[in-house]
């Protein structure tokens, strides 16, 4: 049976118009036909080669994930950071490790996970409530009433972990703190 339709249509491959004979006609003859094909297989090559390649990538790090002891490179890879900052660490004592011998230090895996998942540090809202603004001074009277530089000021804040009040772009710190470490 043959039928007499006529449909404008657009090409799927080269997107130019034709006039299509059924309604299910997606591109303009065999040549675009064929084209589409080879680049439909190409594509599915190149997804799965994407694929493989992307589990290669991941499988040494699933396997470093179930080993107990890890040694300096492994725990780098794990990081993903350099070996040479994975050795600051371990000599600042940021990461525990273990030398059996001049040539191999190993990791414990969970003290790397402990790491890892450290509680985040917040400053007790008790502390600062304790102290009113007009009980504290700012960084600038701290600097005139003593005559220290604001790093100097910084640096004692930042030791003697004392609490800071915001109150829009000052700081301030409780005057009975500051007085009794910089009057000594």
């Amino acid at each position: 049976m043959s039928s007499n339709i006529q449909v404008q249509r657009i090409c799927e491959h080269c997107g130019e118009e034709f006039t299509a004979k059924t309604t299910v006609t997606r591109y303009c003859g065999g040549t675009c036909s064929k084209r589409a094909y080879k680049a439909r297989l190409k594509n599915q090559k190149i997804e799965k080669s994407n694929q493989e390649t992307k589990k290669i990538k991941t499988q040494p790090i699933e396997t470093l994930k179930a080993k107990e002891f890890l040694s300096v490179k492994e725990v780098a890879t794990l990081l993903g950071c350099s070996l040479r900052t994975t050795y600051r660490l371990i000599n600042i004592g940021k990461i525990e490790a273990i030398n059996l011998s001049e040539r191999i230090t190993r990791v414990k895996r969970s003290s790397l996970d402990e790491i890892l998942v450290q509680p985040k540090k917040k400053e007790t809202t008790e502390e600062i409530e304790k102290y009113e603004v007009s009980d504290c001074y700012n960084l600038k009277e701290i600097k005139t009433r003593y005559g220290v530089s604001e790093s100097t000021i910084q640096q004692l804040i930042a030791r003697h972990k004392m609490p800071k009040i915001r109150n829009g772009k000052f700081a301030y710190v409780p005057k009975v703190l500051i007085d009794e470490i910089l009057s000594k």
